[in-house]
């Protein structure tokens, strides 16, 4: 009884951990962008963070499902933000944001010490 009690604990935070994090991928290969008026287009990390990942860490970064992120940047440099965003780690999956969005989302965090 204990053992099924458990499979059904841990199937069901599994499960909510991937529907709570992962997603949003309507528009995949479309970063959101605005025209800058330099041709450029910029990417607003703060925005794909709330999109993709405030449901686990929090609309102000504090945490959850998902560690609290509002000092990740002491902890952990630009590029390991981006290997652990791209990688997944503990119960984060992988691959939630890639490319110039993930990029843009790791070096704004890496700010936050």
């Amino acid at each position: 009884m204990k053992r099924k009690l458990f499979s059904f604990l841990l199937g069901s935070s599994l499960v909510f951990a991937l529907a709570a994090c992962g997603g949003g991928d309507d528009n995949a290969g479309e970063a959101p962008a605005s025209d800058n008026g330099g041709g450029e287009a910029t990417v607003n990390a703060e925005e794909i963070f709330q999109q993709n990942c405030a449901s686990c860490h929090g609309k102000d970064l504090s945490g959850g499902a998902g560690p609290d992120l509002t000092k990740v940047g002491s902890k952990y440099s630009q590029d390991e933000i981006a290997g652990i965003i791209e990688n997944g780690q503990g119960a984060m999956p992988g691959g939630i944001i890639k490319g110039e969005e993930k990029d843009a989302v790791a070096a704004w965090l890496a700010e936050k010490k």
